[in-house]
């Protein structure tokens, strides 16, 4: 199964390494796209090691990013630098979506 995480917001890190961490460990493969107040999680290195675990991949929508002043160079190179265009890959390719 894949699992989708929409993170457009700031306030759930815990639940979202949870979720992401449980899925894994269930052999799920899970897809992360941050946008509007999500982006701000991707100043946080909790959030971004995300992207290291077994199939797991991040996007983020990048107007999103500038918009809220987030500095794209500080984000690790594996987290895609994207548009809206990643959420509907996700979307498409997900199995369940949760917005957080």
């Amino acid at each position: 199964m894949k699992l989708g995480i929409l993170v457009n917001t700031d306030r759930h890190l815990e639940h979202i390494i949870a979720i992401t961490q449980a899925a894994g460990a269930k052999g799920h493969e899970v897809i992360i796209f941050s946008m509007d107040d999500g982006t701000h999680l991707l100043q946080k290195p909790a959030f971004n090691a995300l992207g290291e675990l077994d199939g797991v991949s991040m996007s983020l929508c990048r107007h999103s990013a500038e918009e809220h002043n987030i500095e794209l160079d500080d984000i690790p190179e594996g987290i895609t630098r994207g548009s809206q265009f990643n959420n509907a890959v996700m979307s498409h390719e997900a199995d369940r979506i949760i917005v957080l």
